[in-house]
């Protein structure tokens, strides 16, 4: 079965924003760990590490969603091409084609 353009848009679309959802959720998790005494059983330099991975997907997934709605997402910011729907399906945030972002 052959998806249009639009159709896989749309797919990834929908799994950026539940990507998006679920980083949220983790960094409102993490933020009242770090709250609590002794940060709630967890380790405090691995939960500062989550908290930034988690604030770093939020990043990634909204820049993602911005780049959707203003027609630039899934071209790279390095060489210009279109970057697989392969790879965005893999990693819908990807900013570069693989060549790029191996020479990054």
């Amino acid at each position: 079965m052959t998806h249009t353009l639009d159709e896989r848009t749309e797919t990834l679309r929908a799994l950026l924003e539940r990507q998006f959802d679920e980083y949220t959720d983790q960094l409102t998790e993490l933020t009242l760990h770090v709250r609590q005494p002794g940060h709630g059983g967890h380790d405090p330099d691995t939960l500062r590490r989550l908290v930034e991975a988690a604030k770093q997907g939020v990043t990634d997934t909204t820049q993602a969603l911005t780049r959707m709605s203003e027609g630039t997402y899934g071209v790279c910011e390095r060489c210009g091409q279109d970057i697989p729907t392969a790879r965005l399906e893999i990693r819908p945030s990807a900013r570069f084609c693989v060549p790029c972002q191996q020479r990054r």
